[in-house]
Formats: C-alpha cells, structure tokens, sequence
C-alpha cells in the first residue's frame, strides 16, 4: 500500500521559516522523482520543488533562494526547508512521487499539510 505522509505544516509568521517532511513507503523511493507542489485557495496547483534519483533540483521561480528540497533514501523521506515565508506562501502542500517507465507515468500523492503565513 502506497503512502505518503506530509509533515511539519502550520501557522508562521511572516518572514519565518518551516520544513515540510513526507514519509514515503510501499513503493521504490529511490528511483522516484519526488516533488511538493502547492495549492493556494482558488487557484491551480503548481509545483514547488522537485527532486530526481540522482539529487537534481527544479524549482518554480517563486521560491528560488528561499527553499530547498532534500531528499534521505535511507529514510524515505523528502524534505522541504522554507524561509523568508510570505503570505503567497500560504497554501495547502502536496508531497508528490513520480516515475516513468516505457512511457508509463506512476503518480502518487499525499493528502496534504497546510501552511499559513501571516502577515
């Protein structure tokens, strides 16, 4: 059985700084791209961050030099380390795997953790 479990949400002030955690199990983490993507109230979900098996990163504009994602293969965990948040900031965070396998796309995702940046 798949899961993902998303940690380390919460209330912040402006500013501050939050690490997300996902507790992956039940498939082969290691060979998974593994991503957070964020869904602000009204608006579409967009990727944060995201990490290849091999360690390289992808990050969307917006964050660029305020977060870092991280990933423990032993651990099955990936990390999301934010700073400097803003109230844009503010969304629920999806922790997402993805591996693609002669043209077939496998997905999984977390039920989410909310992050709120007040102002």
């Amino acid at each position: 059985q798949v899961q993902l479990v998303e940690s380390g949400g919460g209330l912040v002030q402006a500013g501050g700084s939050l690490r997300l955690s996902c507790a992956a199990s039940g498939f082969t983490f290691s060979r998974y791209i593994m991503g957070w993507y964020r869904q602000a109230a009204g608006k579409q979900r967009e990727l944060v961050a995201d990490i290849t098996s091999s360690g390289s990163t992808n990050y969307v504009d917006s964050v660029k030099g305020r977060c870092i994602i991280s990933r423990d293969n032993a651990k099955n965990t990936v990390y999301l380390h934010m700073n400097v948040l803003g109230p844009e900031d503010t969304a629920v965070y999806y922790c997402s795997a993805k591996r693609i396998v002669a043209d077939m796309l496998s997905d999984y995702w977390g039920q989410g953790t909310q992050v709120t940046v007040s102002s």
